[in-house]
């Protein structure tokens, strides 16, 4: 009798309906792919991600259908039947409509101070011209500047222009001669002033250039106005004095364009000791969106020694870095050569000495700092690569607070061919900015000629060497835009499509190994791998969106995609889907 009613009594369980509780508990059961059916709960979304393209970076599945976004993480990346079960009536459901997701861009090298105050400043990007400079300043001393006591500006390049020569102090007086001028070359590495600046700093014939410093001179030896690396520190007396309230508003305009451009984060190269704070409390105050991985300025090392790395509380802005010089730039003829320039009597400029620092890369490598040296000439990189040396033998692994330090050269530019099996050798991280080549490259055959052209913005050969190469733009040197860096990389044309042989078409990149070069590699090299980097469970949800898929559209059609999505950590910071 009793077997009889406990048969009874399984048949009736399994008509009678199941309680609210227990129906809940039941919707929310899935098989998950691979788990030999069993049964697991699953969460519900805060953001799902279907409709398109989404690519990963990951070997398991290049490409997927679905993402599910939880608390900022990736919960679920696979199918999109898989990624249903997660849709609950809170849930966001982005459909891109055929559109493409990358995992999120990342400059590997910018100023973000810089992007934002060239929005604020004279902006002389794309002048083509001395007199177009001239108007320039002229239109902007009349609607803007018509009370200011000293007027700065950026972004001219001289190099293409008709007068084939920099401007002078004499070109900057014919427009404004009342009030000191001064005009940053685009690199950063150069100025001209006019006469007023020159005499209110007490620059003239007599005055001689600092060790690392260039004052241009003419035959007569009058000062012609343009000063070249640490001879442009005689014009900090002239500065106005940088508030907190005007560098937020620079940090938040340079976030904000970045966001927009899909940018998702970058490495802020040169960074005060005293941005730091106020860029944590923009992150974490929800104002600041992207993230920032901070290099700072060497004479602010001491500062870093005593904290130790740093972050904001909700992780977007992190700081473990220093920022050295070895050199200067091309342009202006400051990048350290083996031997002379082709079209000038100079080998360059260097900007440090051995003997001071030395002890500091020692010290840095006990405590877990990292170096990023900026180095462009061929002499420029063998010096860091020997440095680096000497201290990597001077410091054992197990003596260093981290044992794979992941220390960088940023920029990489010329290099000598013989050196350049030396990154791998040391574990150093070249640091490089694609779109550099498809400018300078307009002008580096006159200043270097055809030879040393072999090992100039060799991106295929260090990549083929066995190295990483964390990709950037070196914005506000350059424009900034992802779009132009991933064109220059797997083109390695000027925006208009030219290139020749002088142009080394050998050394471009595969889209697969462009798109790591913005996403993966600046991961790597800002310890930052395990959390950034690629689309997988676990991950940090950062993302960015083109309109068209830049890993199969023509290459000249790169340059015409639209930003549709830039997400950091699940928050959507930029959107343009419906445009």
């Amino acid at each position: 009798m009793s077997k009889l009613l406990s048969i009874l009594t399984i048949l009736w369980m399994s008509l009678t309906p199941l309680s609210l509780s227990a129906q809940e508990d039941q919707e929310n059961l899935v098989y998950q792919p691979g788990s030999q059916q069993e049964m697991v709960s699953v969460e519900q979304a805060d953001t799902v991600i279907w409709g398109g393209k989404i690519y990963t970076n990951e070997a398991s599945a290049e490409v997927v259908e679905a993402v599910v976004i939880k608390e900022g993480r990736f919960l679920y990346v696979g199918t999109r039947a898989g990624a249903e079960a997660y849709v609950s009536a809170e849930t966001h459901v982005i459909d891109l409509k055929g559109m493409a997701v990358y995992p999120g861009f990342v400059d590997a090298h910018a100023h973000l101070r810089g992007i934002g105050q060239r929005e604020m400043e004279l902006n002389l990007e794309g002048v083509m011209s001395i007199s177009q400079l001239q108007e320039k300043l002229k239109d902007w001393r009349a609607q803007v500047a018509t009370d200011t006591t000293v007027i700065m500006g950026r972004g001219w390049i001289e190099t293409h222009w008709p007068e084939k020569r920099f401007p002078s102090r004499w070109d900057l007086d014919k427009v404004v001669s009342d009030v000191p001028v001064i005009l940053f070359r685009a690199d950063g590495h150069a100025l001209v002033a006019n006469s007023a600046a020159l005499k209110a700093v007490g620059i003239n014939k007599e005055s001689a250039a600092p060790d690392g410093g260039a004052i241009l001179k003419n035959a007569i030896g009058e000062p012609v106005g343009i000063f070249v690396d640490k001879a442009m520190y005689a014009f900090d007396l002239l500065t106005p004095k940088v508030t907190q309230e005007k560098m937020a508003a620079a940090l938040l305009k340079g976030a904000e364009v970045y966001a927009n451009y899909g940018w998702t984060g970058l490495h802020n190269m040169s960074v005060a000791w005293e941005e730091l704070s106020i860029m944590e409390q923009l992150s974490d105050g929800e104002q600041l969106g992207i993230r920032v991985y901070n290099s700072i300025n060497d004479t602010d090392m001491r500062f870093l020694l005593e904290t130790g790395p740093r972050q904001s509380d909700n992780n977007k802005i992190q700081t473990r870095a220093v920022k050295m010089y070895m050199d200067g730039a091309l342009g202006s003829r400051g990048a350290a050569l083996l031997a002379p320039y082709s079209d000038a009597n100079t080998t360059g400029l260097l900007l440090m000495k051995e003997e001071e620092r030395m002890p500091m890369l020692e010290i840095a490598l006990r405590e877990g700092i990292q170096i990023n040296t900026h180095a462009i000439g061929d002499k420029g990189n063998r010096l860091v690569l020997d440095w680096f040396e000497k201290a990597l033998a001077l410091v054992p692994s197990d003596e260093r607070r981290y044992a794979d330090p992941r220390w960088r050269i940023e920029h990489s530019q010329i290099v000598n061919p013989d050196d350049i099996p030396r990154f791998k050798q040391l574990d150093v991280i070249p640091s490089m900015q694609p779109s550099h080549a498809i400018g300078d490259l307009h002008f580096a055959p006159s200043r270097l000629g055809d030879e040393r052209l072999q090992g100039a913005y060799a991106w295929k050969s260090l990549i083929n060497s066995g190295v990483i190469i964390a990709g950037g733009s070196d914005a506000p040197v350059e424009r900034g835009d992802p779009r132009i860096e991933f064109y220059a990389a797997v083109a390695r044309k000027d925006m208009k499509g030219y290139s020749d042989s002088n142009w080394h078409p050998e050394e471009m990149v595969s889209r697969q190994e462009a798109l790591k070069m913005f996403t993966l590699w600046p991961a790597y090299a800002s310890f930052q791998e395990e959390n950034l980097g690629s689309v997988a469970v676990g991950k940090w949800a950062d993302l960015t969106g083109f309109h068209q898929d830049i890993m199969v559209i023509p290459e000249a059609d790169i340059l015409k995609v639209r930003p549709i999505l830039t997400m950091v950590q699940g928050k959507i910071v930029f959107e343009a889907l419906d445009q």
